[in-house]
């Protein structure tokens, strides 16, 4: 009767080690990897998805900084070469000042502005801590009257 538990325990391990094997459909990653990200969106790129051919302030190799204005207003789109440089930078950001921040990048504007913005750039609206998202969710009626 030792016999079906072991071959259970068999299949088992054995359906555990086809469904771990790297080279199948799936989108895993095997513990202790890291996954690969995509490539950060550049000021150009950013600029471009609102209509705008940016003029370049800052150009280092940590940060770029963009100025543009579109028919919804003036605004400065920065992109990062880390998070963590991203999270350096807003921790000096005025507070006062609203951002729409995405993976690695950052743009600083008037509320009325960011708000035009965030849908074409699909950002996340920061109103004071840049590290809390304020955006409300779609459907959630937290966040109108400001």
């Amino acid at each position: 009767m030792t016999t079906f538990p072991r071959l259970a325990a068999f299949g088992l391990l054995a359906g555990l080690l086809v469904a771990c094997t790297p080279g199948g459909d799936g989108d895993y990653v095997a513990a202790g990897q890291k996954q690969e990200q995509l490539p950060a969106l550049t000021v150009e790129q950013l600029a471009d998805k609102v209509g705008c051919a940016p003029r370049i302030q800052v150009d280092a190799s940590d940060i770029r900084t963009g100025y543009c204005k579109t028919d919804d207003g003036e605004f400065f789109v920065s992109t990062f070469a880390t998070e963590d440089g991203k999270d350096a930078w807003m921790d000096q950001a005025p507070e006062y000042k609203p951002h729409l921040v995405g993976p690695r990048w950052t743009v600083l504007a008037d509320l009325e502005v960011l708000e035009a913005l965030q849908i074409p750039l699909d950002g996340d609206l920061h109103l004071s801590d840049h590290r809390v998202s304020q955006s409300p969710a779609p459907g959630d009626d937290a966040g109108t009257g400001y």
